[in-house]
């Protein structure tokens, strides 16, 4: 008795997802498919390969993300194996934090065996074990291309012609965005031609960044003796100079009305430093690459305000911004902003093997981009759900099969309805609620007829909204045809 009673006492588990993660379903599953489909296929044609790895690695591989030594788990969900027979701890693993830590084992393990340069394109989830937030979560998809192996530009210009070809093939329209074009080692000839200490770097880098909200002056003053901001309290500037600020400036205000105006600016603004001019000409180079691809000023731009995450690529840099409106929330106009980055890394594969290997790459927001399509307009349609074969008499299951294979072998998506078929009201509820365009009908006597009863729920839904009582009395919504036409009534009414 006491056993029972302490299974009693066990509790249920929750239904509930984990915090941080989501489900998705149906539709969701459908439309991000369809848009990698598209994107995978941009790719494809590019001559990119794709790629699959792991969603386990060795922490070791990750090494670069994690925060914290002493805690292997800070940042990425990791665990430890079980120690090893025979002596020795076992080791630790994590699931995979982005697609580029995959990407440079992989290059490392197989260097004798891939081309080089290597080009490859992955998609997949990946995890952080961060605390969620709002439209922040620790499970979200990605969706990378890059190329392992080339230090030339070309590498580059390539990967921005096919951001702006996979932006179009998903459906964002010219003139809704825009591919922006930097390069690290202009500002480096910047932060040079301006005498800025090592020291003194990060701190310049940050308050460029601040350029968008604070504009010429806010940076001018963050660079110098400091700013009150907003609220009323003082940031301490950097301590520079304005004979110091002023290149940084230059650089910050250098956009031009076109590419050549911009490099003019850019190549003035970098004066005498050798790595500033090298970062122009770079430029200079993926403009003219661009413009022979086909690939116009409408759809990338050499911008030098892209700053963003100029700490971690050593060279050219991208961003993919939208730039048509959106509402937010609380009904207020916005920009919907960046869906995309990348740039070139070096240093990538050295972590393994100790040589430098040149790389670049960029990767799409799959969330962001899918919700950019939904604010268009452009997903989020209704997913028409299948044809509903319904279940008139429980014994004759083999000929409510054959209709469904029927239709399917047409390229039709159908079902029969598995349910309890007692209440014929309730097989209506499940096709309605499925989504279906169309239910088929065929009890004992249209069987001994040969013919089936073909139901138009979607125009059925519609009369029962608006139709006058003689246009419902007649029934339009409901068909009867020939069992041999049951694919052809189908194809018509589904258009």
């Amino acid at each position: 008795m006491t056993m029972a009673k302490d299974q009693k006492k066990q509790p249920r588990p929750k239904a509930e997802t984990p915090k941080g993660f989501r489900d998705y379903f149906g539709a969701d599953v459908t439309e991000r498919k369809a848009m990698l489909d598209r994107i995978a296929e941009i790719y494809h044609r590019h001559g990119f390969d794709p790629l699959e790895t792991s969603a386990v690695e060795t922490v070791e591989a990750l090494g670069k993300f994690l925060p914290d030594v002493d805690r292997p788990n800070a940042g990425v969900f990791a665990w430890q194996e079980e120690a090893v027979p025979g002596g020795g701890s076992g080791d630790w693993l994590a699931l995979r934090y982005d697609l580029t830590a995959p990407l440079a084992r992989v290059a490392a393990q197989f260097r004798n065996d891939l081309p080089s340069p290597y080009r490859r394109y992955a998609m997949g989830p990946v995890w952080r074990n961060e605390k969620p937030g709002p439209g922040r979560f620790r499970q979200f998809y990605q969706c990378d291309a890059d190329t392992v192996g080339t230090a030339s530009v070309a590498a580059d210009a390539e990967i921005c012609g096919m951001l702006a070809d996979a932006l179009e093939a998903v459906g964002i329209a010219r003139g809704d965005y825009i591919v922006r074009i930097n390069n690290r080692k202009v500002l480096n000839g910047v932060l040079e031609a301006a005498e800025v200490r090592e020291d003194q770097a990060e701190d310049v880098l940050r308050q460029i960044d601040k350029f968008d909200k604070v504009g010429r002056e806010g940076v001018l003053a963050l660079l110098t003796e400091g700013r009150k901001d907003d609220s009323g309290a003082f940031i301490d500037g950097v301590g520079l100079s304005e004979a110091q600020a002023a290149p940084v400036l230059a650089f910050l205000t250098s956009k031009g009305d076109s590419n050549s105006e911009t490099l003019d600016n850019l190549r003035a603004a970098v004066g005498g430093s050798g790595i500033g001019a090298e970062g122009v000409e770079e430029l200079a180079q993926i403009a003219g690459m661009l413009a022979a691809m086909g690939v116009g000023e409408d759809r990338a731009v050499i911008d030098p305000s892209i700053v963003r995450g100029l700490g971690y690529y050593t060279g050219p840099v991208f961003e993919a911004e939208l730039t048509f409106e959106i509402l937010d929330e609380k009904g207020r106009k916005r920009q919907f902003g960046s869906v995309a980055g990348g740039g070139r890394y070096d240093g990538l594969v050295e972590r393994f093997t100790g040589q430098k290997v040149p790389a670049t790459g960029v990767s799409i927001g799959v969330d962001r981009l899918l919700a950019a399509l939904r604010a268009k307009g452009l997903a989020g349609a209704e997913d028409r759900g299948p044809v509903v074969v319904t279940v008139m008499d429980r014994d004759r299951m083999a000929d409510y099969q054959a209709m469904a294979a029927d239709l399917r072998a047409a390229g039709i998506r159908a079902e029969v309805y598995l349910g309890n078929p007692k209440n014929f009201g309730n097989q209506l509820k499940y096709a309605d609620k499925r989504g279906a365009p169309v239910a088929i009908i065929q009890g004992g006597d249209e069987a001994a007829r040969g013919v089936v009863q073909v139901k138009d729920l979607v125009l059925g839904a519609r009369i029962a909204r608006d139709a006058s009582h003689e246009e419902w009395k007649s029934q339009p919504a409901q068909t009867e045809v020939a069992r041999a036409d049951l694919v052809a009534e189908v194809r018509r009414i589904l258009g």
